[in-house]
Parts: structure tokens; sequence; C-alpha cells
């Protein structure tokens, strides 16, 4: 990030990039401003013309006020100051906001005295017990006072706060993670919340927010240990939907040692990141790294994983089996990951799901949108058949040229049945009022989904977060995508609330959803509504509705709304998921048996003979 620097009326001022550069005006109608990095843009930087002031002096109040004018490329956007021209401190986006014991340094968290961890949440023994979190604090037996005094204990009914599995977080160097958060060139950007300036929550739509929350999550949960002996699973921090949105923007990373392709970029740090561990922690070799935990959020997913890691649980978005793809889907050729050497990359598949598990994208909702309940709104009321918004590629405006994009899936739809003219004015094959496929955002688009009975959950560079939006208004998916797994897709039954259609048959579309008479879409509506929760990030929406009563006395809109709901969300399933395959692993069976400290003493355990 470039400062204006002294010299300037406002040195600390933070110069965005296309601010700092010559802007070339495009050459076509309503086609976008290119920069020109070539050329620096000193004139409407440094000039003190009265006429047209540069980015580094103008007076905020007058141009506020208009009586001055200023390049329009200039604004504020980085993190940590708001206002037009950043000249109003706000706070900044950091793991778990340092857990109240440190400073936010434009995402990086300088901790106070005493307290340590990526998130300040890690007391030392200077720090009193009382202030200590949750989740550390010493494991507690609720005897009763009246119980006798014998040599038999069994009877006793003791409650043991700490619960299984436990999780150790690896505190790895700030480069994997919060240096990846910190100095961000868009505020927005790999992070699920912003601040504006009066300190008030904003959350972002940033669907790789997902990431950052279960991270959070996890740092302020009760399944968190610090004694990796006693640990069923290892996480390991590393921020993929930071350096992969960063790669382009920042000198540090650059991809020119790795073919310009941000997932060999991406993988190089993952591996980076197993070295670190190898040699600095006794835990992996116990399980040839199977019980470690990765979370790979990009669109290709852990296609582009390193192969000394491939033994590990992968989190992802994109559960690519290869069934039918077995080369880089994406139609964004520097997230491709065909051109990876193989002694890098390995030849293991994208997604395996005896072992590897598909997590939501991040989704919020409005207070609004969760009083009104679109989620529960009746069959009756569900009057469209078929609904699906989204980019339908090159026939249609401002779609996606590449014809590898969607895998050419959305293309397809449209073809059969477009509901609006493409560019040559035709509507599609098939066109049906009861079937929506459009291109253009509507602007009603959570009131339509709600207002369909099914909608389409189709691909787009990778992943898309269609699903969640399908599930989260309570319409049932139609998944029209071979071979590709999508959240928790290997632990529930997906045929009791949503239909998949083969790829080959986008063409009876409508014939087979017709096939479903009232009862099954009822049966299929109703699991729809006792999931939806499962897709939200509750969790880490209500950890910052706590933060903001702590700072300001009170909880916003989405606090309250958000507190009401009761069902499992994100966190939980993916719980109850490890939980599940503590006991269920097969090769957990052949660890060599090892000591385990339950948080019961000696004499509370009863001995199997």
């Amino acid at each position: 990030m470039c400062f204006c620097g002294e010299g300037t009326k406002y040195p600390n001022r933070p110069v965005p990039e296309a601010c700092g550069f010559k802007i070339n005006l495009p050459s076509k109608p309503n086609d976008p401003k290119l920069t020109d990095w070539t050329k620096a843009d000193f004139d409407n930087i440094f000039t003190t013309n009265g006429s047209k002031f540069g980015w580094c002096n103008v007076d905020p109040k007058e141009a506020y006020a208009g009586k001055v004018k200023f390049k329009e490329e200039c604004d504020c956007k980085y993190d940590g100051l708001g206002g037009r021209f950043c000249e109003i401190p706000t706070t900044c986006s950091c793991l778990n906001q340092c857990s109240g014991h440190g400073h936010c340094r434009g995402g990086f968290c300088a901790c106070d005295k005493s307290w340590y961890g990526v998130d300040c949440s890690i007391p030392s023994v200077l720090s009193p017990i009382g202030e200590w979190p949750k989740w550390l604090q010493p494991a507690t037996l609720d005897v009763p006072v009246e119980a006798p005094i014998t040599s038999d204990l069994v009877n006793i009914k003791a409650e043991v706060k700490k619960k299984r599995p436990l999780i150790y977080v690896y505190d790895l160097p700030p480069e994997f993670n919060s240096h990846l958060i910190e100095g961000r060139h868009y505020r927005y950007h790999c992070v699920n919340r912003m601040y504006n300036d009066q300190n008030t929550t904003i959350w972002t739509d940033q669907p790789y927010g997902a990431q950052m929350a279960l991270f959070e999550s996890i740092l302020a949960s009760s399944y968190r240990t610090l004694n990796g002996a006693e640990a069923d699973y290892f996480y390991v921090p590393v921020l993929d939907s930071c350096i992969i949105i960063r790669a382009d923007e920042t000198p540090h990373m650059s991809m020119r040692e790795h073919l310009h392709l941000r997932s060999y970029l991406t993988l190089d740090i993952y591996k980076k990141a197993y070295d670190h561990i190898i040699e600095h922690y006794p835990y992996w070799n116990r399980s040839s790294g199977r019980d470690h935990i990765w979370f790979f959020s990009w669109d290709e997913g852990a296609c582009y994983a390193p192969k000394e890691i491939w033994n590990s649980m992968m989190l992802v978005h994109w559960g690519n089996t290869n069934s039918k793809h077995n080369h880089s889907t994406t139609a964004y050729l520097a997230d491709s990951w065909d051109h990876i050497p193989s002694d890098k990359r390995g030849n293991h598949p994208c997604f395996d799901p005896e072992k590897d598990l598909v997590l939501p994208a991040w989704k919020v909702r409005h207070p609004r949108t969760l009083k009104s309940k679109l989620w529960a709104r009746p069959l009756i009321e569900r009057t469209k058949l078929f609904y699906f918004n989204g980019n339908l590629g090159s026939a249609y405006a401002n779609g996606r040229p590449e014809s590898t994009y969607s895998m050419g899936i959305r293309q397809k739809l449209a073809e059969e049945f477009g509901s609006t003219p493409n560019k040559q004015g035709k509507l599609g094959k098939q066109y049906n009022k009861n079937v929506t496929v459009i291109s253009q955002r509507s602007s009603n688009y959570h009131d339509d989904l709600a207002s369909s009975i099914f909608c389409g959950v189709l691909p787009g560079d990778g992943w898309s977060p269609r699903l969640e939006d399908s599930i989260l208004e309570g319409c049932i998916p139609v998944i029209i995508q071979d071979g590709i797994f999508l959240p928790y897709e290997n632990v529930i039954d997906y045929k009791s609330f949503a239909v998949r259609i083969k790829e080959e048959e986008i063409q009876q579309l409508v014939q087979i959803l017709q096939g479903f008479n009232q009862t099954q879409i009822e049966f299929m509506l109703s699991n729809v509504r006792n999931i939806w929760q499962r897709f939200l990030y509750r969790d880490a929406i209500l950890l910052e509705a706590d933060r903001q009563k702590r700072l300001f006395g009170r909880v916003n809109d989405w606090g309250v709304e958000f507190s009401k709901l009761v069902g499992d969300d994100v966190f939980s399933t993916f719980i109850q998921v490890l939980r599940y395959k503590l006991h269920n692993d097969t090769w957990r069976r052949h660890l060599h048996s090892r000591q385990k400290n339950f948080g019961l003493p000696k004499a509370c355990l009863r001995s199997v003979a």
C-alpha cells in the first residue's frame, strides 16, 4: 500500500492503485476504464491546482461541499480508515477482533501484555484466571456436597465441561494468515465483515468469508485445546482466500516463479506451512497427517493441494470427484492446475468423499429477511416451477466469454429455457412462463427464490453459492453438475430435500420436475426447512454480536434475529461430522494407544479389566 508521504497536505492518506496511475478511456461504449500500470499519474496525486486538487492535497470539507474537483478513481479502500478521503479512523477487521486483549492493526493483532496467539486469546500465567476464555478454563467436576466419601466413586455424577472432539490450532507464523489480512488493498477482500465510520459491523457478501468465520469459531470454541497430546484433530490455519485474491496485487507474492498461476503459488504456500509443521511440531507423523484439517476455499478447491498433505481432511466448497472432469475446469487460467508439475501436486483427485468435507459458502441474511421467514413460505405461495438467475455466458450481455465457463452447463440451460432475449434477440428453445432462467441480477432475488418450488444449482468458475441461496430461501435445490459433491453431501441424504439432474438431461428439465407430485414436493420442502440453518455461520455472527454488546452495550438488529435461531448451524454441523469421524474412521483403530486427558481425576476413572 502506498501513502501520500512527506511534502503533501495529508501524508498518511493511502493511495488506491487506480488513483496513482493513468486511466485510459474505453474504446467501446459501456466498457470499463482501464488502468495503465506503466504510467504514474503524478498530476492527479500531488497537484495543488485550484481547479482540480490532487488526492494527497484535497481538503475533505471543500470536496464534500463541492468546492473542488478531484480524480473520481480516488477513494478510500484501506481497512481502518473511513470517509471518502480516509479522514475517519475506524475499527479494522481482525480475527475475533483480538479477543478484547489486543489492538487490531489493519488486520494483524498486536496483543496486550500477557496475551498471545493469532487472536490474542491465549493468556500467560500472569493473566487472571477469571479473564481466561471459557474454552481454556479448567474442566470442572459437579460433585454433590452430600456425596458419600467411599472408595467406590463410580456412582457420583460428575459433569466434565471439556467436550470431544478436541481441536488443536497450529500457531503458524503470520505470513500464513494474519499478515494476509493486514494491509488489504480492498477492505472487503477475504473477510466476512467490515466496520463503518461509526464502527458498526457491516457484513460482507464475500462467499469466501466462510474461511475466516470457521477459523474464528474454532479459536473461540470449547472444543479447542492447547494440548496437542490430547487433541483429536489439528487445524492448519492457512487463509488461501486471501492468498488467491492478493496474488495479483502484492509485490512479495510474485507469481513469476509459479508459471503465473495463482494455484501454483497457493500450493507452494501450503507446502511451506507443511514444512513448518514438520520442523517445529511432533504431531504429523502419528497418523501421517490423517488427523489434520486444511481449508481450500477457492473455486477449484483442493485440486492444487501439495501431495504431501493429501492424507489430511480437506475442507472445500468444490467437491469435484473427477468422475467426469479429470482436469482443471476453471475458465480463469491463473487458477488452472493442469500445468503444475506432477512432482509438486502429485496425482490425487480434487475431493475424496471418504475423508473430505464440502462446507457452505459464507452467506448472511438481513434481519428483515429473517423476520419475513422466506425459508418457511408454503407451497401454495410458490408460484414458479423453476428459477435460476446468474451469468449465462457469452450469448448474453455482459456474459462470461469463455466457452469453458460453468463447464458449459449454464449455457445449455439458457439455450433451452432462457427467459429473456439473448444478444440475437432469441428466447430459449423451450421457453416456458413457469420457468425463469435470466442473466441480469434480479432486484428481488431473494423473494424470487422464495416464490419458486425448484431452484437451479449450477457451477460457475468452479463452485457457486447457488445451493446456499436456494436452501436459505426454502427452495428445493435442483443440482445440475455431474460428479460434484455439494455441502455435507457425503454425510446427509440429499435425496430427501434436493433433486439431481444429469447434464445430459437438461432438455428434460421441465418434464422431470413436473413428475414430482404434491406429496413429494411437500416432503422435500419440509426437509429444506429442517436443515436450512446448517447453511448459516450463525456461531461467527453471534461471536460478533457479543463483541458489539461489550463495546456499546447493545445488540444490533442482526444479532437479535440470529440469537432467536436455535437449530444446528455450519459450525455445529462441522463438529458433529468430526465427532462421527472420530468414532468411525477406520485408520484411527490402528493408532498406537495413547493416554488422553479427559479432564477427570484418576480417582474418578474406573479401571477396566
